[in-house]
């Protein structure tokens, strides 16, 4: 079990470009072939990971490690997502001086940001997608609530320009407004 958590967070490592928020669906396709969580849980732990300080791609690898084998499936599920990430910086850097000016090394980078987004914007949408539960339950206060803080932080950042800190403080506020 281990040396398995080792190896799928490794082989996720290889392919983290974009941030932790593009890993999700990754991430999520991994625990749902192992059947390490159920979905409820696997939900749990993104959302914990995305509120705890650190890249959310390797807090949740450290959580699912631990939930899966403990203390030790949390430092080898961690030691697996990052060790490619760490070895690809120091190659980069090594080598970074003699191809940064290389058309091609600019347009990899290039065609990697549409896949990226991509990976975003799946994310967001299927974890949004199930928190709403299905269509037959109809809409609750709780959906409304969950809309409002939502829609409230993006125009906080957007039209705002408030400072995302403050905006996550005052949204987790309303969630123990609305929700405890």
């Amino acid at each position: 079990m281990l040396l398995q958590l080792f190896l799928t967070f490794f082989q996720i490592g290889l392919v983290s470009f974009g941030g932790g928020y593009a890993m999700i669906p990754v991430i999520q396709l991994e625990v749902e072939q192992h059947q390490w969580l159920t979905m409820d849980e696997f939900h749990h732990v993104i959302a914990l990971a995305g509120t705890s300080p650190g890249p959310i791609a390797t807090n949740s690898a450290t959580l699912i490690g631990y939930e899966i084998a403990g203390i030790p499936g949390a430092m080898l599920a961690t030691l697996g997502m990052v060790l490619p990430s760490l070895v690809l910086i120091i190659f980069v850097a090594a080598f970074l001086m003699r191809w940064h000016s290389h058309t091609w090394f600019k347009s990899s980078f290039y065609g990697l940001k549409p896949v990226v987004t991509g990976f975003i914007i799946y994310a967001a949408l299927h974890f949004g997608q199930s928190s709403f539960g299905t269509v037959e339950t109809g809409v609750t206060w709780q959906q409304v609530a969950t809309l409002l803080i939502a829609g409230g932080a993006f125009i906080a950042i957007v039209k705002y320009k408030l400072h995302p800190i403050f905006v996550i403080v005052g949204a987790g506020m309303l969630g123990i407004v609305f929700f405890l």
